[in-house]
């Protein structure tokens, strides 16, 4: 599969979260770190096979699981599922990294159970729709997947952007989940190690209203702006948001990314709106048991004051939990407390106290 050819274009609307410069992100420190509010750890994805969802990043990405077992019963309770369902979960990490990892969860006995981005289109709004993780061959690890059975939203592209030269894809595993892959040729990036498959650095949610939502995160839980501008492409191509080519140049595309800590390479969520395409809503099936991308989890020093904080702020407080064990989540110690909220699209974030 090596000899399908990356298709050459010069801009993809999520490459703006990519290489923001500085001057680009707010010159004040954002809220959430002053409370001590770090770079998400984890993401929070359910399945049904917890080997055939992680073998791709483990066997042919290099990353390596960190801890296995039961989902404790509190951490079920937490997440408001009935008693007669148990789970499993498998958490697993980048080399040399123990930020932007994955938790796969699996829950057994549960109802209903069902993709929470069913068949969607990537215009479509609720639930997470993306994991972004970094590569040094993006065509070796899009052939790897794509080996394995998975599909992919376009092959893979190759495109220029702020001084950079890049490689662009999102492929698609099982229930799903959506993972795009960046490769910087050059210059070197130099962040964080990046190998065959990076930590996860980002993760892409589709919005209603991305004016609103951008001002939900910022001024609700505090994070803080490192890029927010729309784009229209200046000439009719193909993309790998798979917008018809004869709409790319009418089709206005706008991208923020918001995170705790500026500058820096990791820890940010990107709200993304395609003005004018009415797609379906998957907001209401944005939960456990369901399948798919389900959170992300901040770490919090200053726990308390950071949730009055929000709370001061008008966010609602959807679930939360004290002394829940959940396994390599916070240091040393497996007990935790740790709350989660939505935001106007219905999209759960987490925060757990790392004190």
């Amino acid at each position: 599969m090596r000899q399908m050819r990356a298709a050459a274009v010069t801009w993809v609307a999520a490459a703006a979260s990519l290489f923001a410069s500085p001057a680009s992100a707010q010159s004040d420190a954002p809220a959430a770190a002053e409370f001590g509010v770090g770079p998400w750890s984890e993401v929070v994805v359910s399945v049904t096979d917890l080997d055939a969802s992680s073998a791709w990043l483990v066997e042919d990405g290099g990353w390596s699981v960190v801890s296995s077992g039961d989902i404790e019963r509190a951490e079920l309770e937490y997440w408001s599922l009935p008693r007669d369902v148990s789970g499993a979960f498998r958490k697993i990490c980048a080399p040399q990294s123990d930020a932007g990892c994955i938790r796969f969860v699996r829950f057994d006995g549960a109802e209903n159970q069902r993709p929470i981005r069913l068949a969607a289109r990537p215009w479509d709004t609720g639930g997470i729709y993306s994991i972004m993780l970094r590569t040094n061959d993006a065509l070796a690890m899009f052939d790897a997947a794509i080996t394995r059975g998975w599909w992919a939203e376009s092959q893979p592209y190759e495109f220029s952007f702020g001084g950079s030269d890049l490689v662009n894809v999102v492929i698609q595993g099982p229930h799903g989940v959506n993972y795009a892959m960046y490769q910087r040729k050059s210059p070197e990036f130099t962040g964080f190690p990046v190998g065959r498959l990076s930590q996860a650095f980002n993760t892409m949610r589709m919005v209603n209203d991305q004016p609103a939502s951008l001002t939900w995160y910022r001024d609700r839980l505090g994070l803080g702006v490192l890029f927010d501008a729309p784009f229209t492409d200046p000439e009719a191509r193909v993309n790998n948001f798979s917008v018809p080519a004869n709409y790319a140049t009418q089709l206005v595309r706008r991208a923020a990314v918001v995170q705790p800590i500026l500058p820096g390479e990791d820890g940010r969520i990107e709200l993304m709106q395609f003005e004018g395409f009415d797609g379906r809503d998957f907001s209401e099936f944005a939960s456990p048991p369901n399948l798919g991308i389900i959170s992300v989890r901040y770490p919090v020093k200053d726990y308390e004051t950071y949730r009055a904080f929000i709370e001061s702020e008008g966010v609602e407080i959807e679930r939360s939990a004290t002394g829940a064990v959940i396994p390599s989540l916070a240091g040393q110690s497996a007990r935790t407390n740790l709350f989660a909220v939505r935001d106007p699209d219905g999209n759960l974030t987490e925060f757990y106290d790392a004190e």
